[in-house]
């Protein structure tokens, strides 16, 4: 199938380029792996023309059953689920930013693609999203709201797990890299799992990763650590 939509791209004169991403563009595919194609689309053309006609025959040829729009800078996405379970992800931008972005996997297969430009990261924001999130998680078990409770809490073990990925040099994204972290830094966060849905095992589950947090934070920013320590354990300390 990879094949067919490459060869659908060369013979699309819109079209101008072609590369794998995901795991095919680094020799990581297995049985699991999706098909993620990026295009780069002609001068004068707009990317969205081009994805509205490709979403088409996806439903007309590929057997799509659905699917969902994303966009990332000037870039276009439609993620397909077919029939058989497979999830074809297609991108289009413009021939100026046809290229690999950060760190991400990129491998031409056809045409020129431009230099990868930088996508640096934020710790900061996501010592934001985490000290937001111990927040959110407080207030939740005040009032009674369990299942809300829970959303912050595995949102903070994201964040955590984010903060030492970036800051091992580890792809932070969706937990890519998560798996390749030391036991050191995942053993106290999956400490932070909520084993039942009861006020006494998300106070304890708060307590457990707004530890973990601290922890990394000592790591990741030491001044940030030293400021957010006391309010932090203060609203993880219930009773």
């Amino acid at each position: 199938m990879r094949a067919q939509l490459i060869e659908r791209a060369r013979v699309d004169d819109r079209i101008i380029g072609a590369a794998l991403t995901g795991s095919a563009a680094h020799d990581a595919e297995d049985r699991w792996s999706d098909i993620d194609l990026f295009f780069g689309v002609a001068d004068g053309v707009e990317p969205e023309a081009v994805l509205g006609d490709w979403s088409d025959f996806a439903y007309r040829e590929l057997g799509a059953i659905h699917h969902f729009d994303l966009r990332g800078g000037s870039a276009v996405y439609q993620a397909f689920l077919l029939g058989d379970s497979l999830e074809v992800d297609l991108g289009f931008t413009a021939a100026t930013t046809f290229g690999p972005v950060g760190e991400g996997a990129f491998r031409t297969v056809f045409g020129a693609a431009a230099e990868r430009r930088s996508a640096p990261a934020d710790p900061g924001h996501l010592v934001g999203l985490a000290w937001h999130h111990v927040l959110h998680a407080r207030v939740s078990i005040e009032r009674g709201a369990l299942w809300q409770a829970e959303h912050w809490i595995s949102g903070i073990r994201d964040h955590t797990l984010a903060l030492a990925c970036l800051r091992l040099g580890l792809p932070a994204a969706y937990a890519k890299g998560a798996d390749r972290l030391p036991a050191e830094i995942t053993e106290p966060v999956g400490e932070a799992l909520v084993r039942a849905l009861d006020r006494a095992e998300l106070a304890r589950a708060l307590g457990a990763v707004t530890r973990a947090l601290l922890r990394e934070l000592r790591e990741t920013d030491p001044r940030r650590a030293v400021d957010l320590e006391k309010p932090l354990l203060d609203l993880a300390a219930l009773s």
